[in-house]
């Protein structure tokens, strides 16, 4: 992995990051890169089978794991993950909020049920992971990496749920800066912009909208996930201990010209599923 060629191999060594929603995906990617540079894993996510392939993975690049099935709107069962993360590997030292739901639709056919699943996994999920890893970032001087998205501060159409959810998500990451810094804890979010390959893209923009979407972003493709994974072990790391409280945006400046092309994107999507 190319963090190991501008990275200590060794930075993160005898450190513990959980990361929930970690089976798949971008925080798959950032648990690599975490375990690319010395760190035990502890992932959570609701479908074992997946983290137990995460795992194997994970164990390939060196690291111990810990893999255990928890649903991120159930406090008591993320208490759980976490205590088996520190029995088995220690203490936490970063805590990544990835867990996530996303489905395009506009607002006026989304359910009330159908809003608040996507508010409960990102928004309350993440603090339900933040207020369980509490003890244990307190006990390291940890910090805390939200996954956050541009949704939060820039309206996007048919993503009224998650828009409120990631907003959240950026206030509470603000908050738990100001109050927990006396704790030495650090918070920040990252944003990341189209990553290719995730099942993000795949529902937002398939196939051909997904090329209309590249075309608008500045740098004339989309990321990758280990281009976000490293920005993550960065603020984390040593490197960042002066930034909290910070949201940090890496899309390749997809979020400049505004939100536009994606909405006209996800309309046409809309329009081929009539």
């Amino acid at each position: 992995m190319k963090i190991r060629s501008y990275f200590d191999r060794e930075m993160f060594k005898g450190k513990t990051v959980f990361i929930t929603g970690g089976g798949s995906g971008i925080n798959l990617g950032i648990a690599k890169n975490f375990a690319a540079v010395g760190a035990n894993i502890g992932i959570c996510g609701r479908k074992q089978e997946r983290l137990d392939n995460a795992a194997r993975e994970l164990g390939l690049i060196g690291a111990e794991v810990v893999a255990h099935a928890a649903d991120v709107r159930k406090f008591h069962m993320l208490e759980e993950a976490l205590e088996r993360t520190r029995n088995e590997l220690g203490p936490v030292d970063v805590l990544v909020c990835g867990a996530a739901g996303n489905f395009p639709i506009s607002a006026e056919e989304m359910s009330a049920g159908g809003f608040k699943v996507v508010v409960d996994i990102d928004l309350i999920g993440s603090f339900n992971a933040a207020r369980a890893a509490f003890p244990q970032l307190k006990e390291t001087k940890g910090n805390i990496v939200f996954v956050s998205a541009g949704m939060s501060f820039m309206p996007y159409a048919y993503q009224a749920h998650v828009g409120a959810a990631k907003a959240g998500i950026d206030n509470l990451m603000k908050n738990l800066a100001l109050e927990w810094g006396k704790y030495g804890i650090r918070s920040n979010s990252v944003v990341p912009g189209p990553i290719e390959g995730t099942e993000g893209m795949k529902r937002l923009a398939p196939g051909d909208l997904g090329e209309k979407l590249k075309s608008s972003i500045p740098l004339g493709r989309f990321g990758t996930v280990d281009e976000i994974g490293p920005l993550v072990v960065f603020l984390a790391s040593p490197l960042a201990s002066y930034i909290t409280g910070s949201v940090v945006v890496s899309d390749g400046g997809q979020n400049l010209p505004g939100s536009g092309v994606f909405n006209q994107i996800l309309a046409e999507a809309a329009k081929e599923k009539e």
